[in-house]
């Protein structure tokens, strides 16, 4: 029996793992994948080390997190300048935005518009709690119908009034026209900046893993696990080759519905219910690799609207120094493509999904891309989908899940969060912490760190 046996080895089960074994805990990490990382993992294409989807450590993270960081990953955690553009109504602006930037490039009729809507600001209430509201009344119709519409329809498939107010709440960090322009107006030294690896955002689990396995953690890649079994006397993770493991506790990153098909014994028929009503949209991401030095001086082009399939088409080369070791004579772009599991986008093949994205950006007026080599993964489950009234079966599926009291789920997919992995890290150590100073658990420690999940709010 080890104490506690965390399920998946990303930034959140690895940090968990590495702080309770550096508290001296008995813990092994299941992870089903070969590699450890998930999401937050790299990979090589045509010799450069790519991510999945556009990645960035930023300076909100906890000092505790960043000082461990540092510690771990030494000169390989370069700073960086954000040097990024987005798409705005036939014009490219700065990404993230810029006053002056803004002034100079923006349409004057739009820009009028949002003059005029910040003026009205007071006058503006939400009279219902969506996405479209929330953020009609905070930031004015204008970027509402110019940006956060067109963008929404794009990742999730769905009409903004049919998305709850929480989705504005955990993906809009201006809620106002007066806070962003206090924003786009800030003067700090960590504004546009942010922190990223040389051998790409996936060497940060990479050495939370090896740190963690030197702490004692017993990290297992190749470990599907197929059932989660409570009893009175501790948990029983049954694994897909029959090495099950036992456990005073199970800690869990998977997704919260498939969470609730693992345990036994099962869940009431009303919060199996719940977990069905819970829904992701998948992307498929799309790596060109072209036979040129550098595709663009920019790290990363943004396209809210409807003009082309792709959300965001980076660079990872430009996100780092590679000191030489990435090629010197060829580039990969990578192409975040929004879908849903089964629809056409995610069951073309790889070459028509790479010709899709080199039409696309051609017909944005960028650099033609002609591709030596594309290679696609699909991720079923990239965007929690809040549609309105989400709230009540997520707090039945997590209600009854948080009353197993040997059982624990945390991290991005485990709470069905909106969350940056920063954010997901914060969820590990807080974890570890309620449980690392004493042998019972700190319930109230734990609820007020999902109070301050809560309140987490993704930077783009």
């Amino acid at each position: 029996m080890t104490e506690v046996a965390i399920l998946g080895a990303g930034p959140a089960g690895l940090l968990a793992a590495l702080r309770l074994a550096q508290a001296g805990r008995d813990v092994v990490v299941l992870e089903r994948a070969a590699v450890v990382g998930g999401l937050a993992g790299s990979f090589e294409v045509g010799g450069v080390r790519v991510d999945h989807g556009s990645h960035r450590l930023h300076p909100s993270c906890a000092p505790e997190l960043m000082a461990l960081l540092r510690e771990l990953l030494g000169d390989d955690l370069q700073r960086r300048r954000r040097h990024g553009r987005m798409r705005l109504r036939d014009r490219w602006v700065a990404f993230p935005p810029r006053a002056g930037d803004l002034v100079r490039h923006l349409p004057p009729g739009f820009a009028l518009a949002l003059a005029r809507d910040a003026v009205a600001a007071p006058l503006r209430r939400p009279r219902v709690d969506t996405f479209a509201e929330v953020v009609r009344a905070g930031l004015g119709p204008a970027m509402a119908e110019g940006f956060y519409f067109p963008y929404v329809r794009k990742i999730w498939a769905v009409e903004p009034d049919e998305l709850s107010g929480e989705l504005a709440r955990r993906r809009v960090g201006a809620r106002s026209a007066g806070a962003l322009l206090r924003r786009l107006g800030r003067r700090s030294p960590d504004a546009g900046v942010f922190y990223y690896p040389r051998r790409g955002y996936g060497e940060i689990v990479e050495r939370l893993a090896d740190a963690a396995a030197a702490a004692g953690a017993d990290v297992r890649l190749g470990a599907e696990v197929t059932g989660v079994e409570l009893g009175a006397d501790g948990v029983y993770v049954r694994l897909g080759d029959g090495r099950d493991v036992g456990a005073g506790r199970a800690w869990s990153t998977v997704p919260l519905p498939v969470l609730a098909r693992l345990v036994q014994p099962a869940a009431p028929a009303a919060v199996r219910a719940a977990a069905d009503q819970l829904e992701f949209r998948g992307l498929a991401l799309v790596y060109v690799a072209v036979d040129r030095p550098q595709w663009t001086e920019f790290d990363a082009h943004y396209f809210p609207g409807p003009e082309i399939a792709a959300s965001r088409v980076s660079e990872p080369k430009n996100y780092r120094d590679g000191a030489g070791s990435d090629p010197a004579d060829r580039t990969v772009l990578c192409a975040e493509v929004p879908c849903t599991p089964g629809d056409e986008t995610w069951s073309a093949d790889d070459d028509a999904l790479g010709a899709l994205v080199a039409d696309g950006v051609a017909r944005a007026g960028l650099p033609a891309v002609r591709p030596v080599e594309t290679v696609v993964r699909r991720v079923p489950r990239a965007y929690p989908v809040y549609r309105v009234g989400f709230e009540a079966a997520f707090a039945a599926l997590d209600g009854w899940l948080s009353a197993q009291r040997r059982l624990l789920t945390f991290g991005r997919q485990g709470l069905f969060a909106h969350d940056n992995t920063h954010h997901a890290m914060a969820m590990g150590w807080a974890a570890a912490g309620a449980l690392a100073a004493g042998d019972r658990f700190d319930v109230p420690a734990w609820d007020d760190a999902r109070k301050a999940f809560a309140a987490h709010v993704v930077e783009d």
